[in-house]
């Protein structure tokens, strides 16, 4: 009789320019660069512009229970705009904002100061003295293609860095860019 292998999770916080995925044919920086985990699969993605957590496992289920949005699992983003969002755009991103593909679900958001402790970037982010800039902390419970950077654009606040900090109840804590954590299922 075959035994069934581990079911794994692995959380890895991507650093800005990597991919989500294991390899490209340009050659561009990969999670090949960082992570060997046979049989393990990205639970979602993160774009190459974006950092944080991204969650990787073997099982099929709980891959499809993290990305599909029937099952609506929370994703929190750290996201510092261009701009100050006044309570009328903040209020649009609570509520909704029409895309291209349609109106976005409901979100939790709110204003932050600048998240302690976060590790500096590479490229840094643009700094212009007469634009200011700030944080928010938007939860999710949808994953459309670029969605934050395109919310936050819609609402007149451009995303300028965007940080995956939480899915479900996993976090970025203890990760340092680039570092993974491999958890037992069984």
């Amino acid at each position: 009789m075959a035994t069934r292998p581990q079911r794994l999770v692995v959380l890895f916080n991507k650093p800005h320019g990597v991919l989500s995925r294991f390899t490209d044919p340009r050659g561009r920086p990969s999670l090949a660069d960082y992570l060997e985990v046979p049989g393990c699969y990205p639970a979602g993605r993160l774009d190459q512009d974006s950092e944080g957590l991204l969650v990787l496992t073997n099982d099929g289920r709980l891959n499809a229970r993290i990305t599909h949005p029937e099952h609506k699992m929370s994703k929190c983003y750290l996201v510092q705009v261009e701009g100050i969002p006044g309570a009328h755009e903040l209020e649009r991103l609570r509520t909704g904002v029409e895309l291209r593909d349609g109106l976005t679900r409901p979100a939790r958001v709110k204003a932050i100061g600048e998240p302690p402790a976060l590790w500096p970037r590479d490229p840094p982010i643009r700094h212009r003295a007469s634009i200011p800039d700030s944080w928010l902390q938007i939860t999710l419970t949808e994953g459309r293609n670029r969605q934050v950077r395109r919310m936050t654009a819609a609402v007149g606040h451009p995303t300028l860095r965007l940080i995956r900090y939480r899915v479900g109840s996993w976090t970025l804590d203890g990760l340092e860019p680039g570092a993974s954590r491999q958890l037992n299922l069984d």
